[in-house]
C-alpha cells in the first residue's frame, strides 16, 4: 500500500447524509471503539481532578483568595460552550467523530505546553489562559465522546454504556488529588511548581501520542442518517420537529448547567471546606480526603451502571439527584467530620447525573444528535459560573455556608428529573429507546447501501444541517 492510499484510507471526513452499518452495531462490534474513547474520559477526569487540587495550591503559593482562585474553573469550563457550540461542533458535523477527537487532543496538548512557561514565571493569568486552551480541547473531546458512547452500540444500553465509560472519568478524578497530595503539598513552593511543570509536560506527550493512535485507528462513524434510522426504528420520532423546537433537549441543557455548576463548586472547595471545618487537617490530608470522595463518585458510576440494568435509568436518575439535594443541605450547618461525610455521600449520588442527562437528553434527536450534543456539553459552562459565586459566599461567610449555592442549583436541576419521569412528552422517547431491539437483532444494511447509499431524504437532511 502506497503512501497516498494510506492517507486516503485515513481520511477524517465522513458524510452525514449516508446511512452506514454503524446504526446497528452489536455489543461485540462496538467494544473496541468504546474502549478507545473511554481513555478520553479518564483524561478529562484527571485534568478536572488536577484543577481542583491546583485551586488550593495556587491559593497557597500565589497568595490569592478563594473567589479569585475560581478563575481556574471559569477559564476551564468557560471554554466549553466555545468548543461545543462553535469549532468542535462544526468539525463534528462536517467531518465526523474521529476528526473531533484528534482536534481536541491536539488542543489539550498545546494548552499543556503553554502552561509550562506560565508556571515558571508564576503568572496566574497566563496559567488561566493555558487552562482556557485545555478547556477548549476537553470541550471538543466531550462534544464528540459523550454522544459517541451513547450511540455506539445497541440504543437500549446507552445509559449503561455512558455511565460505565464515565466511571473512568471518576477514576481520573481520584488519581489526580492523590498525585497532588504528594507532588504539590509535600514540597516547598519552588519545588512544587517545578513538579506541576513536569506533570503538564507528561500530559502533553501522552495526548499527542493518543491523537496519533486515533489517526491510525479505524472506528465506525455514526452519521446523522444513522441516528434518523434509530429514531424511526424506535418510534421516538422527535427529530420530525425542527431543531429549535426540541424543547426536551434545551431543558436537559439547562439541567446540565445547574447540575454541573453545583458539582464543580463542591469539588473545587472541598479542600477549603475540610480546612475550614476541621482545623487539624492540613492541605495534604484534605487532598487525600478529596481523593476518597472522588473514589465514592467513581464507585457510584459503576454501581449506577449496574443498577440501570434492572431499573429504568430515568428512575435511577431521579433518586440520585434528589439525594444530592437531601445530603448537601446538612453540610451547610454541620462542622467537622459530620459535614464532610455529607459531602462524601453527595459526591456518591452525583455520580450518574451528568452522563444520564446526556443520554436522556439525546433520546430521539435523530438527525439532530450532533447539534444537540453541543448544547448538552455547553451546559458544562455552569462549572464556570457557580464556583465563583460559591467562592464569594465562602469569602464572606465561610466555606460551610457557601454550600448553599450548589444546593440551590441542585434544586433547579431536579426539575428535569421530574419531567423525564412524569411528563409523557419527556418520558415516552426515553422509554422507547429502553425497549428497542436495534443492535440486538440485526436488521441488515447491505454493503452497497452501507458504503455508498444515500437515504431517501438526503436533500432534506443536508439542508437542515446547513441551517
Amino acid at each position: 500500500m502506497g503512501f497516498k492510499e494510506f492517507i486516503k484510507r485515513r481520511s477524517l471526513k465522513a458524510r452525514d447524509d449516508r446511512r452506514t452499518k454503524a446504526a446497528e452495531l452489536t455489543l461485540r462490534e462496538s467494544l473496541y471503539p468504546i474502549c478507545l474513547v473511554t481513555i478520553l474520559f479518564f483524561l478529562w477526569g484527571f485534568s478536572y481532578g488536577l484543577l481542583d487540587t491546583l485551586n488550593k495550591h495556587f491559593q497557597n503559593t500565589l497568595n490569592i483568595n478563594k473567589s479569585r482562585s475560581a478563575g481556574l474553573q471559569a477559564a476551564y469550563f468557560g471554554a466549553y460552550p466555545l468548543a461545543s457550540l462553535g469549532h468542535a461542533n462544526w468539525i463534528l458535523r462536517h467531518y465526523g467523530y474521529r476528526a473531533t477527537f484528534i482536534w481536541g487532543l491536539c488542543l489539550y496538548g498545546i494548552g499543556a505546553l503553554v502552561a509550562i512557561p506560565c508556571i515558571l514565571v508564576k503568572s496566574f493569568a497566563g496559567f488561566c489562559m493555558a487552562i482556557f486552551i485545555i478547556g477548549n480541547g476537553l470541550g471538543s473531546l466531550e462534544t464528540a465522546a459523550n454522544p459517541y458512547i451513547t450511540v455506539c452500540g445497541p440504543p437500549r444500553y446507552s445509559e449503561i454504556r455512558i455511565n460505565f465509560s464515565q466511571a473512568f472519568n471518576g477514576v481520573g478524578t481520584v488519581v489526580a488529588p492523590v498525585l497532588g497530595s504528594y507532588v504539590f503539598f509535600t514540597f516547598d513552593d519552588v519545588k512544587a511548581l517545578q513538579n506541576v511543570q513536569w506533570v503538564y509536560l507528561s500530559i502533553a506527550v501522552f495526548v499527542f501520542l493518543l491523537a496519533f493512535v486515533f489517526y491510525l485507528s479505524t472506528i465506525p462513524e455514526v452519521t446523522d442518517a444513522d441516528m434518523a434510522f434509530q429514531a424511526t426504528e424506535t418510534h421516538a420520532n422527535a427529530d420530525d420537529k425542527p431543531f429549535w423546537k426540541q424543547y426536551r433537549l434545551f431543558h436537559a441543557a439547562f439541567a446540565q448547567f445547574c447540575y454541573t455548576g453545583a458539582q464543580i463548586a463542591i469539588a473545587s472547595y472541598f479542600i477549603n471546606y475540610v480546612r475550614d471545618t476541621q482545623p487539624r487537617a492540613d492541605d495534604a490530608l484534605a487532598s487525600q480526603l478529596l481523593a476518597g470522595a472522588q473514589g465514592g463518585f467513581a464507585f457510584g458510576r459503576f454501581f449506577g451502571a449496574f443498577l440501570m440494568r434492572y431499573v429504568r435509568p430515568r428512575k435511577v436518575f431521579l433518586v440520585f439527584l434528589t439525594c444530592c439535594v437531601i445530603f448537601v443541605a446538612p453540610s451547610i450547618t454541620q462542622d467537622g467530620w459530620t459535614g464532610m461525610s455529607m459531602l462524601y455521600v453527595t459526591l456518591f449520588f452525583e455520580s450518574i447525573c451528568f452522563p444520564t442527562i446526556v443520554a436522556l437528553g439525546m433520546r430521539g434527536l435523530g438527525r439532530h444528535t450532533k447539534r444537540g450534543s453541543g448544547w448538552l456539553v455547553a451546559g458544562v459552562m455552569g462549572g464556570a459560573c457557580v464556583p465563583p459565586l460559591t467562592g464569594l459566599a465562602a469569602d464572606a461567610r465561610g466555606t460551610g455556608f457557601s454550600m448553599l449555592v450548589p444546593l440551590c442549583f441542585f434544586v433547579a436541576a431536579v426539575s428535569y428529573a421530574i419531567c423525564v419521569n412524569f411528563v409523557p412528552s419527556y418520558r415516552d422517547p426515553a422509554d422507547a429507546f429502553s425497549t428497542t431491539e436495534v443492535g440486538l437483532t440485526r436488521h441488515g444494511v447491505d454493503e452497497e447501501s452501507a458504503d455508498s447509499g444515500v437515504i431517501g431524504d438526503e436533500k432534506a437532511v443536508h439542508a437542515e444541517l446547513e441551517k
